[in-house]
Order: structure tokens, then C-alpha cells, then sequence
């Protein structure tokens, strides 16, 4: 099955495919749905209160601290049906521990992240003192009811090792068969209602009950990655709820598929050159002490897997589809670098635990075996947000310039041609359309963007200020996304603007 790369943080990345999903935004809001006060079918869910206890039996891919409370909210399943059936959104809350402003949500990306394990992001900091921080988990993904799921832990495991590498005509259609399988499998699991209804489009209105139930007038938030997606339409369809806004690791609402996709190899491409030469100046670098001669070393490494995986400590084996998975996951941050030298080195003696592990983390499989239905979700909600790619000339195109964009996730067997993506084949339409956001009235937002961000281009963080009339701060590095991870230029200059709504000068560079 091809899969999308993942926009996530903390660092969740998935195999990437011959095209990734695109990235867009939501319909223009109609006025209508901006007015107040709140529509009469929708007035039971905007004035629940949530009932807080312990976090004990709510699904996390994240580690929940025993000082979190957690608590549903309802939503409708469908909008246009707010009698009918209804969602159980998980929430989860570290309260302020001083002086509080409100509440503060937080989500991770993906799509398909799991957000209750990121109320606890902010701990130690000023912004904790003066907000409730407050994770979630969207609708459809972990511990939120019903739950996208698509697979079994047994196909899953099974789907890693099938390689979808074959690019001749058979291997294509091979692939476009496992995917319709994949796709059926997600219909009569999760039903067509659960489906239609599970992308950012309703994502957003959950977003707005959850900030009145919270008994906040204005919304603050945190999105890293896909999650600026979300914080982005919600700003075009609630302006007028708006306090703080902060979009680290921007997707752009009017993207190209296509383009975004070349964008992000090359953005790959880039972390593993600054990771090879990292690499090639320290004592016994697996990818040798020639930078310029990594990605020839690297492909050296795991081209082998294709036809033998390397041995490992439980019965898997380390296949070339997880090599790579896990390479990726820990091109996300320069922290992970260290383990993925580790991982290489240990593939240079036909081992692959530390390279299988860092995979486990990029596809949500616990110790037990048991998977989070990140990919699941993720899938669902892409194939429902995005516009569909169906051009096969347009597709192969795209593989020939994905794999010059990465020469090292370039297995030499292109063709010209490439299987369509899984969501050309998908049981429900999409629901979003790729446009420009202008929205009048806006709070001022906050958009930070990583110079050499692997996965979200910091060119697309300039645009995505530039549309929302916000503020832009740069951050100097390669990693996918910065705020709350210790950087003090760059959280002193979100702090500020959360609790004093002060936002940085204009060209603040950390």
C-alpha cells in the first residue's frame, strides 16, 4: 500500500511513497457559521461541561503523567445532523498553576497524532503558570470514540515487510489492488458515515465546542505541523474566536500535492546531508568519512534488505521498508542522529534492532505488539482533506522528480510510472478545496518556521503569515518544528505572546 509521509510532531514519520498527500485548507467559512450566538441544534453541545477525573483506561500513544485529568466532550458525528449520531472527543488537562488566562490547546500534527499526552508539553514554563494546557485527541484518532481502524496488528505487521517497490505494470497494479483491500477494510470497520465526517473540516467546529465547554470565550492554541492545518482553518471559519494563535512548522492551505511533495523529499534530502556530515566528522561514521559518498554508502546499506532482512532480537526482522521508516524518523531532530549512526552501524554487521525500534516509533507499534491507529487515521483524514491525484502521467512524473528531489530514498527501480495513491481509490469524496485564506478581523497569529525544516518547508511558513496577516519568527536549524523543546529565544517570544499578547518584532530571527 503507499503511504503519505506524516506531518507530525513529536517526530512520527511513515514510509514515504511515490506521492505524498496534499496539503490544503479549509472551504471559506460562510459567514452564517461565524455569527453568534451559537446555532439552537448546537446549543446542548456548547454548553456541556466537561467532567474531569483521572486519565486512567484513555488510549495514548503517549506517555499520560498521573497529574493529568481527562474528560469527553461530545460533538456532533455529522454537522448537518446534530440530532443524530455523536463523537466522544478525549481531552486531557494540566491546570494552571498560577494566575489563569484560560485554556491552552495543543496538537501535535499527522494527521492522526494523538494530542492528551501534550498537556504536560508546556510543564516548567510561564505559559503553564497562566493557562490550563490541554491536549486532545481529534476525532477518530486514539482515545476519541468512534475510532478509524483499518487493519489488524497482524496486517499491519505484514503490510510493513510488502515492499510496493515493483514499478512495472504488474507491481502496479498489485500495489492499487492491496490499497483497494486497505480502503474496504476502513469502510466496513469504521462505516461511510464515520469516514465522510472524520477530516478537518469538522475537526474545527470540535475545536469550537471544546473551547466553549472549557468556558473560554477566545481560543489559544499550539499546532505543530498538520496542525497548523487545523489552526489555520479554524482561523478562517472563527476568526472572531481567536485570542492566540501559534502555527510551528506551517502547511499550506493552497497547496500542490505534487509540489509539496518534491518540496519534502528535497527537504529529507537535506536532513540526511546534514546528518552525513555530522556523521563523517566523528571516529567510525557508517556512512564512511566522505559526506559527498553517503548517499552511496546508505543505499549500500540498505538495498540488501530488499532481498534479505537483517536479524534482529525478536523474530521480525529489520525489512528495507522499516530501514528506511526509521531512518526518517530520526532525520526529524538532530537529537536522534546519535541513535541512527547506532542503527547503521549495528546494519553494518547484519543487525537491525536499533533501526526496527526507531520504525515501531514512526508507525505507533507498542513493545506488545499492539498499534495506535495513527496510520489508520491518518489515511482517513488525508484522503477526505486532500485533493485526489488521479493523472497517472501526473503520478509518474511525480516519482521521477521525488526520487532526483532524495537520491537516498531512491531504490533505482523507477520507471516513469508509479501505482496511484490510495486515495484515489477511496469509498468517500473529499470534503476540502486547496485556496488561499484571507480572513479580516484577525487577532494577530504567530507563525514560527525552521530554516532547514526536513518536512515542512520554512518558505511555507512565510506564505502561511503572509496570508493570515500574522507574525513570522525564524528558527536556525534543521529539525521539524521547535516550540516548548528548550529553545529559550524561541519560547520566551511564545510566552509573551500567549499570556501578554506582545508579539515578537518583525524579523526575529532565533
Amino acid at each position: 500500500m503507499s503511504i503519505a509521509t506524516r506531518l507530525v510532531v513529536p517526530a512520527i514519520v511513515g514510509l514515504v511513497a511515490a506521492v505524498l498527500a496534499g496539503c490544503t485548507g479549509s472551504d471559506p467559512a460562510d459567514p452564517a457559521d461565524q455569527a453568534d450566538p451559537v446555532a439552537a441544534e448546537l446549543t446542548q453541545f456548547y454548553d456541556q461541561s466537561p467532567k474531569w477525573s483521572t486519565c486512567d483506561g484513555f488510549e495514548s500513544d503517549m506517555p499520560l503523567s498521573s497529574t493529568l485529568e481527562c474528560a469527553w466532550i461530545a460533538v456532533p458525528l455529522d454537522y448537518d445532523k446534530p440530532d443524530g449520531d455523536t463523537a466522544r472527543i478525549a481531552i486531557s488537562r494540566s491546570p494552571a498553576t498560577g494566575s489563569k488566562i484560560g485554556s491552552l490547546l495543543l496538537n501535535p500534527g499527522g494527521p492522526g497524532g494523538s494530542g492528551l499526552g501534550m498537556a504536560t508539553r508546556a510543564n516548567g514554563t510561564p505559559i503553564a503558570e497562566h493557562f490550563d494546557v490541554v491536549g486532545f485527541d481529534p476525532r477518530g484518532i486514539g482515545a476519541s470514540t468512534p475510532t478509524v481502524r483499518c487493519v489488524t496488528p497482524e496486517q499491519a505487521d505484514a503490510e510493513r515487510k510488502d515492499l510496493d517497490i515493483d514499478m512495472t505494470a504488474t507491481g502496479i497494479a498489485d500495489t492499487e489492488r492491496e490499497d483497494r483491500d486497505y480502503a474496504a477494510g476502513c469502510e466496513s470497520d469504521g462505516g461511510d458515515e464515520l469516514l465522510a465526517h472524520v477530516g478537518t473540516r469538522e475537526v474545527v467546529r470540535d475545536l469550537d465546542i471544546i473551547r466553549s465547554a472549557l468556558g473560554d470565550e477566545k481560543l489559544n492554541y499550539i499546532g505543530y505541523s498538520y496542525g497548523t492545518r487545523i489552526g489555520a482553518a479554524y482561523a478562517e471559519q472563527f476568526p472572531q474566536h481567536v485570542r492566540a494563535l501559534v502555527l510551528d512548522g506551517a502547511v499550506l492551505p493552497d497547496g500542490n500535492p505534487i509540489e509539496e511533495a518534491v518540496q519534502q523529499a528535497a527537504g529529507f534530502q537535506g536532513a540526511f546531508d546534514a546528518y552525513a556530515r555530522d556523521c563523517a566528522a566523528a571516529a567510525a561514521c557508517p556512512l564512511g568519512s566522505d559526506s559527498a559518498r553517503a548517499v552511496e554508502a546508505y543505499r549500500a546499506l540498505v538495498d540488501p534488505l530488499i532481498e534479505r532482512p537483517a536479524a534482529t532480537n525478536d523474530s521480525r526482522g529489520l525489512g528495507y521498508n522499516d530501514a528506511i521508516a526509521g531512518t526518517l524518523q530520526a532525520l526529524y531532530s538532530p537529537d536522534q542522529w546519535r541513535t541512527l549512526t547506532g542503527g547503521l552501524r549495528e546494519l553494518t554487521r547484519g543487525h537491525g534492532d536499533t533501526l526496527l525500534r526507531l520504525a515501531d516509533m514512526s508507525e505507533g507499534r507498542g513493545d506488545e505488539g499492539e498499534y495506535s491507529n495513527l496510520n489508520d487515521a491518518f489515511n482517513a483524514i488525508r484522503c477526505v482533506d486532500d485533493p485526489r491525484v488521479t493523472d497517472r502521467a501526473v503520478v509518474g512524473e511525480a516519482d521521477a522528480r521525488y526520487r532526483q528531489a532524495a537520491p537516498f530514498l531512491d531504490d533505482g527501480r523507477g520507471t516513469g510510472e508509479a501505482p496511484l495513491d490510495l486515495c484515489a481509490q477511496w469509498p468517500v469524496p473529499a470534503t476540502m478545496t486547496p485556496h488561499r485564506i484571507s480572513v479580516a478581523g484577525l487577532a494577530p497569529v504567530l507563525v514560527v518556521s525552521t530554516t532547514e525544516d526536513p518536512a515542512t518547508p520554512y518558505a511555507a511558513g512565510v506564505e502561511l503569515a503572509d496570508q493570515l496577516g500574522g507574525v513570522l519568527l525564524t528558527y536556525r536549524g534543521t529539525q521539524h518544528t521547535v516550540v516548548l523543546s528548550g529553545v529559550p529565544c524561541v519560547d520566551t517570544a511564545v510566552a509573551d505572546y500567549l499570556i501578554d499578547t506582545i508579539s515578537p518584532p518583525e524579523g526575529l530571527t532565533c
